[in-house]
């Protein structure tokens, strides 16, 4: 690490969290922020510092700003209580949220005009990898951003990819990834559920699909969770209307067409409507099963 700073972390999800643990695991001072108190609280007793947010901004060196959209992170950075304008000039904001690109380059021009600096730093790795210390960021900014948030992405991060010298190129490549982690996911899904149509079991398609050519990152980690019946939310439904909703919107802003995305999409979406937003996103396998009905792990009683 290159110098202790003092950091704030705004968004204590499961993301979130975990780089907020890593951050003061790593020597830094942090401060941990949430609109659900009992994560402040649980932060704090981990050793987080204290102090409203308005009133202790001027002391950060960097704010990872890790909420779930465009909208929320405008919100934190230049809404009702507006933190750009009360940080100190040189100071970093690292905005970890999926949004489009043209959202990242609107937002490194606004944070300019108050001589702050920000990287557009979107995350993946899972909330495990956020809780070590050990995520991949797909990072674009200027060399004083990127320089400003080093001592940060020292400790929270295992692979930092610079993509680019101003916002927008990171908020693509992870649309990018989040393209194939959706399809992927829902493509697992499809393809669990359809084995047990031929009498393949859920256990034992994991098995054997784990060590053959049809496997994916995405499918040996979320179908155990299906094999369990656990859905227990390490990355929730939710995430993928809104991520692959930014993936269509990008690509018709290109002209471009996007129909295993668009499927995909109206998965995650169905599964929405059947009450599954807030589970984990292994759960798109269940609109599959209803349409076939199919009975999953952990179903059985119910």
């Amino acid at each position: 690490m290159t110098g202790s700073q003092s950091i704030a972390v705004i968004g204590l999800g499961s993301m979130g969290y975990g780089i907020a643990a890593s951050a003061l695991r790593g020597g830094h001072r942090v401060w941990g922020y949430d609109i659900n108190p009992a994560q402040m609280d649980r932060f704090r007793a981990e050793g987080g510092s204290e102090g409203a947010l308005t009133e202790v901004a001027g002391e950060f060196d960097a704010v990872a700003v890790v909420v779930l959209n465009a909208a929320q992170t405008e919100d934190v950075l230049f809404g009702a209580d507006a933190l750009v304008p009360r940080l100190k000039p040189g100071s970093v904001i690292l905005s970890c949220a999926t949004v489009p690109p043209q959202f990242a380059r609107d937002m490194e021009a606004r944070c300019a005009e108050h001589g702050v600096l920000y990287l557009d730093a979107p995350i993946s790795g899972g909330a495990a990898k956020a809780a070590a210390g050990q995520l991949t960021i797909m990072a674009s900014g200027t060399d004083a951003a990127f320089a400003a948030a080093r001592p940060l992405l020292d400790t929270i991060a295992a692979t930092v990819f610079e993509l680019g010298d101003c916002a927008g190129p990171g908020s693509a490549m992870k649309a990018t990834n989040q393209l194939l982690a959706g399809v992927h996911i829902a493509a697992m899904a499809e393809a669990l559920t359809f084995g047990m149509t031929q009498g393949v079991s859920p256990d034992t398609f994991l098995e054997v699909i784990s060590k053959s050519a049809g496997t994916s990152w995405m499918l040996e980690n979320r179908a155990p969770h299906v094999v369990e019946g656990d859905y227990t939310p390490r990355s929730s439904v939710n995430i993928w209307p809104k991520d692959l909703g930014i993936v269509l919107d990008i690509a018709a802003s290109a002209g471009f067409d996007a129909p295993i995305t668009a499927t995909a999409l109206a998965q995650y979406r169905q599964a929405v409507e059947m009450g599954l937003g807030g589970v984990d996103d292994a759960a798109v396998a269940k609109v599959y099963a209803r349409q076939a009905g199919l009975t999953l792990p952990g179903e059985e009683n119910e």
